[in-house]
C-alpha cells in the first residue's frame, strides 16, 4: 500500500483539521475492518468529517485525486461492505451524531449518519414514543450504516426494515453533490423515489450525511413465549395458529444446538427441561385482558395437535430479558468458533422445506461441520452458520465453505429467495449476486451507480466489480 501523498494529506487536513486524519495503524486496523473479518484492512488514511460540507469537499477531493472511499459506520456489518483494504480513505462518520428537530405532530426526528441505533431509540423513549428497529448491534451500529444496508433485525414480522422508516436522506454523491431526498413527506409520487434506491446500495451510490426518521407509538406490555418443536414444520403451524390470536411484534426460531451453546458459554438456564429439536420464541403486546388468556389458549391448542412439546411465558421484565437472551446471544456466543455464516430467505411458508434441502446438502458434502440454525423465521429469514472445527486452518475452512456456499445459494435460487436477506452483499456475497438477480437487474443496477458515481470513487469493488 503506497503512504498517503503529501500534498493531499496537507489538504485533508485543511478540510477537517489533522488531528481528525488518522494514518496510525491502530486507527488503519480499527476503521477499515467490519465484522465479517474478510480481508486485511489497509486504508491510506481516516477521515472524520463535522458537517455534510466537509464530506462533499472530502468527496471531490477524493475525485480529483482519483481515491477511493469506503463511508464507514459503526462496522457492524457481516459481508464486507464496510472493509477497506486496497488504499482506500475510509470515511468515519462518527461525529455526525446530533439528534434535532424532533416534530412530535409529524412523529419524526433529524438524525446524523453517525447516531448510534440506541442512542435513537433512548431519544424517542424519552419522548414517549419509539423507534421499533432493533437488533444485537444496536449499542454500536450506526443510522447511517443502517440505511446503507436497509437493516431489520428482531421486530421485522411487525415494524418492518428500516427502509420503512426513513421519510428522508441527505446524500453527497460520488461527484459532492448534496442530494435531499424526498424531505420527510409522507406522500410524494412526484418523479422516481431516489431514497429508496440509497437504502439498502450498501455506500455504492454515495455517502448518507443525515436522515429524517419516523417513530411510533410505544408498544404495550411486552410478553416473551418460548415454545420447543419437534420439526421446523411445525415452526410454522405454530407462527399461523397465534398470528390469529395475538399482534406479534417477533417470532424467531433457534436449534438446540444453539441453545446448548448459549447455555453453556453465556450462563443461561434452559427454558424448560424438555429438550426439542427447535424453540420458537414469540414476543406479542398483553392488550387488553384477555390477551394473554388468547395466548394460553393457542398454546394449549399447539400441544393437542403435536406441533409444541413444551412452553414457557415470561412473568416479569427481567424473565422476558433473559429468555430473549437464549436469541440473541447466539451470535457472539458462535464468534469463538469463527463460523462461516449464511444469511438467506425465501418466503416464509417455504422455510421448513428450503431449511432441509440446505442442510441436507451440507450434512452430505461435509458431514463433519457443525451446523447452527437461528433466524427470524417470522419473516421468511434464516441464518446458517458453519462452524469451523478447531484442527482446521481457517483458509482452508473458507474455501471449503466457499464450496458449500454455491451449493446453497443454488437451493435459493430454485426457491426464489435471496443470498442476503439482511446483511448486504458487500465482498463476500457479490459472486452469487446472480442467484438472487437477473442479468438485467444487475445490468440496470451498474448504470444506476455511475449515475450517482460517474468517477467510480464510492466503495468499490463492493456488490459488484
Amino acid at each position: 500500500m503506497a503512504p498517503l501523498d503529501q500534498a493531499v494529506r496537507r489538504a485533508l487536513d485543511e478540510i477537517v483539521g489533522a488531528a481528525r486524519v488518522l494514518t496510525d495503524p491502530k486507527s488503519l486496523r480499527r476503521y477499515g475492518a467490519d465484522w465479517s473479518r474478510v480481508g486485511t484492512p489497509r486504508p491510506a488514511a481516516v477521515v472524520l468529517p463535522g458537517t455534510a460540507a466537509e464530506v462533499q469537499q472530502v468527496v471531490r477531493l477524493a475525485g480529483r485525486e482519483r481515491l477511493a472511499i469506503v463511508p464507514s459506520g459503526g462496522r457492524t456489518g457481516l459481508s464486507g461492505g464496510a472493509v477497506a483494504a486496497r488504499g482506500e480513505l475510509v470515511l468515519a462518520l462518527d461525529r455526525l451524531n446530533a439528534i434535532e428537530d424532533f416534530n412530535p405532530v409529524d412523529r419524526t426526528v433529524r438524525c446524523g449518519a453517525g447516531v448510534i441505533t440506541r442512542q435513537l431509540q433512548d431519544y424517542a423513549a424519552q419522548h414517549n414514543l419509539c423507534y421499533p428497529v432493533d437488533f444485537a448491534s444496536s449499542g454500536s451500529s450506526q443510522i447511517g450504516g443502517n440505511i446503507s444496508t436497509n437493516a431489520g433485525g428482531i421486530k421485522v414480522i411487525r415494524h418492518g426494515m428500516t427502509r420503512d422508516w426513513v421519510a428522508g436522506l441527505k446524500l453527497v454523491t460520488g461527484s459532492g453533490e448534496l442530494l435531499d431526498l424526498n424531505r420527510g413527506l409522507i406522500k410524494n409520487n412526484a418523479g422516481y423515489d431516489l431514497r429508496h434506491l440509497v437504502v439498502g446500495a450498501e455506500g455504492t451510490l454515495g455517502v448518507v450525511v443525515e436522515a429524517t426518521m419516523r417513530l411510533d407509538t410505544p408498544p404495550g406490555d411486552l410478553a416473551v413465549l418460548v415454545l420447543g418443536v419437534p420439526h421446523m414444520g411445525a415452526i410454522m403451524s405454530v407462527l399461523a395458529a397465534f398470528q390469529t390470536a395475538v399482534p406479534l411484534s417477533a417470532f424467531e426460531f433457534f436449534s438446540e444446538p444453539a441453545l446448548e451453546k448459549v447455555v453453556a458459554h453465556q450462563g443461561l438456564q434452559r427454558p424448560f427441561e424438555t429438550p426439542a429439536p427447535y424453540y420458537a420464541l414469540l414476543e406479542f403486546e398483553r392488550v387488553g385482558e384477555r390477551a394473554l388468556e388468547r395466548a394460553m389458549t393457542r398454546f394449549e391448542h399447539c400441544l393437542e395437535q403435536g406441533w409444541v412439546l413444551d412452553g414457557v411465558v415470561s412473568q416479569s421484565v427481567a424473565q422476558a430479558q433473559s429468555l430473549w437472551r437464549l436469541r440473541e446471544d447466539i451470535s457472539e456466543t458462535l464468534s469463538r468458533w469463527t463460523p462461516y455464516k449464511n444469511d438467506l430467505s425465501t418466503v416464509v411458508s417455504r422455510v421448513p422445506d428450503f431449511l432441509a434441502e440446505v442442510e441436507a446438502v451440507v450434512n452430505a458434502r461435509y458431514p463433519e461441520f457443525e451446523i447452527i440454525w437461528f433466524g427470524h423465521i417470522g419473516d421468511g429469514n434464516v441464518h446458517l452458520n458453519v462452524l469451523k472445527p478447531d484442527a482446521l486452518p481457517l483458509a482452508e475452512f473458507q474455501q471449503r465453505c466457499g464450496e458449500v456456499s454455491q451449493w446453497v445459494f443454488e437451493i435459493v435460487q430454485r426457491y426464489g429467495g435471496s443470498i442476503s436477506a439482511e446483511h448486504g452483499v458487500g465482498l463476500l456475497k457479490k459472486d452469487y449476486l446472480h442467484y438472487s438477480r437477473s442479468e438485467t437487474e444487475i445490468a440496470i443496477m451498474r448504470q444506476i451507480r455511475r449515475a450517482f458515481d460517474p468517477l467510480g470513487i464510492m466503495n468499490p469493488g463492493k456488490v459488484f466489480d
